[in-house]
């Protein structure tokens, strides 16, 4: 599953959204029906999951986190607790909770951003001052892209 690209769309009064095609169909292809919205851990959006991803999301965690250690089971039940099941009406639209709209200061302007396997829901405000500037990316790829050719050969 290959979710990418940057959607501009927009939030009705009542919190809703249509999903954009480009990421409906690939979610069609792949035969997921559910998503799963939580705030993200480090950034000011929303992510939306595919349900098969969030299983193995909440899968990974699980296998490294020791239930029997209070710190690492109160990691897990934060994780785990503020979701959201999410599935589109007839028409592509699914319904952003008003908590979610606080988390991520969206009013009515949104970007979506396919994340690979995850599409991210930002404030369209918000996109703009997250965003990495040119020279930043450009050196930070450099010496990701460097340290992974070394370690191919």
């Amino acid at each position: 599953m290959r979710l990418i690209g940057n959607i501009e769309a927009k939030v009705d009064a009542k919190g809703r959204a249509f999903l954009p095609a480009t990421f409906r169909k690939v979610l069609q292809a792949s035969s997921e029906e559910k998503l799963v919205l939580r705030k993200d851990v480090f950034q000011p959006c929303l992510v939306l999951y595919p349900e098969s991803v969030w299983n193995e999301q909440m899968d990974l965690l699980r296998q490294r986190l020791n239930r029997w250690n209070k710190r690492q089971q109160d990691v897990f039940r934060k994780f785990v607790s503020e979701v959201e099941i999410l599935t589109l009406d007839g028409n592509g639209r699914f319904l952003i909770p008003k908590r979610y709209q606080r988390m991520a200061d969206i009013v009515q302007d949104v970007k979506f951003v396919g994340m690979g396997d995850t599409i991210e829901i930002w404030s369209s405000q918000r996109a703009e001052q997250q965003q990495m500037s040119p020279d930043d990316f450009e050196s930070a790829l450099e010496e990701l892209m460097a340290d992974v050719s070394h370690e191919q050969q």
